[in-house]
């Protein structure tokens, strides 16, 4: 009995494997205390070491010792264990070895792969899990849209949960995967914020439409200090922002909302995109853009 009040069962919040509630009591007395209702025993050799409901955390580490051996919690659900806001999910994502059987469990979304080593899996931290920068690349790529793929990863920079370097070096080490080009082009993105969409991207958006070719990077000055614009038509009263890492935050929701007003006051329109939309939704871009000028007078 030392064993069920050891460091081992807290760590895993009251959840055990037979094999290690095998190793202080017999074959015998397990049966016993899951007959009695004393335990319970929700996955073939998983057992709780009470008979209420599972807390989160319960079922989580239910799902991992479920799994084959050398799995690791992955995705979203290792991602928030680690301080990833905002992704919260009723799946219990696994990485489970490729060579292994595939866990059979309601809820669990498990991914097969050659990648489990350490410099993918934390090799001290419980539950066992995916790193970060792992994490967040699999919930990219297996995201239903190149547009969703974007948003774990600039939203783990925001939240300064990992860096883009680091990213970078999980993504060229792991190899081609789905959605391969963007994660690529959002790492980058999130490295440099906005000023990392290269000029003439835009540029060529606004050439191909036939649209006057904006001031670059104008300064705004303000009591409180000034700003840049990324493109600017002063004589038609529009101007552009272009965001290559979202804000996410408050803080930066609501300097976003203050610039946006100041312009608003100054009579000034002011159209903002992501840097994602200007390299693959050009054509709405573009038609926005025109509108914007045309409604401050310019006509070709």
């Amino acid at each position: 009995m030392t064993f069920l009040h050891s460091q081992l069962l807290h760590s895993q919040h009251g959840v055990v494997t037979l094999r290690q509630a095998l190793t202080v009591m017999s074959r015998g007395e397990v049966r016993a205390r899951v007959r009695s209702g004393h335990w319970q025993r929700p996955h073939r050799g998983v057992l709780v070491t009470h008979n209420g409901p599972l807390s989160p955390e319960q079922e989580t580490w239910v799902c991992l010792l479920a799994a084959p051996p050398g799995s690791a919690l992955a995705g979203p659900t290792a991602a928030a264990i680690d301080g990833l806001r905002g992704f919260a999910s009723d799946t219990t994502w696994i990485a489970i070895p490729a060579e292994q059987r595939k866990l059979r469990r309601a809820g669990v979304l498990a991914i097969r792969t050659r990648h489990l080593g350490p410099d993918d899996v934390h090799p001290q931290r419980t539950p066992r899990r995916t790193r970060m920068e792992r994490s967040v690349l699999d919930m990219g790529s297996r995201a239903a849209a190149p547009s969703a793929a974007r948003i774990p990863v600039l939203a783990a920079v925001q939240q300064r949960v990992t860096t883009p370097h680091r990213l970078l070096d999980a993504l060229t080490r792991l190899g081609h995967r789905v959605h391969h080009a963007v994660l690529l082009e959002t790492i980058h993105d999130a490295g440099g914020g906005v000023h990392s969409l290269p000029e003439r991207e835009f540029d060529r958006l606004t050439r191909r439409r036939g649209l006057p070719p904006p001031a670059r990077q104008r300064a705004v000055r303000r009591p409180g200090g000034h700003y840049y614009l990324d493109a600017d038509w002063e004589e038609f009263d529009l101007s552009v922002e272009v965001h290559g890492l979202p804000h996410l935050e408050v803080c930066n929701w609501n300097s976003d909302l203050d610039r946006h007003n100041e312009l608003t006051i100054d009579g000034r329109r002011l159209l903002q995109f992501t840097s994602y939309a200007v390299r693959h939704q050009a054509s709405r871009v573009a038609e926005q853009v025109e509108r914007g000028l045309r409604r401050g007078g310019w006509r070709r």
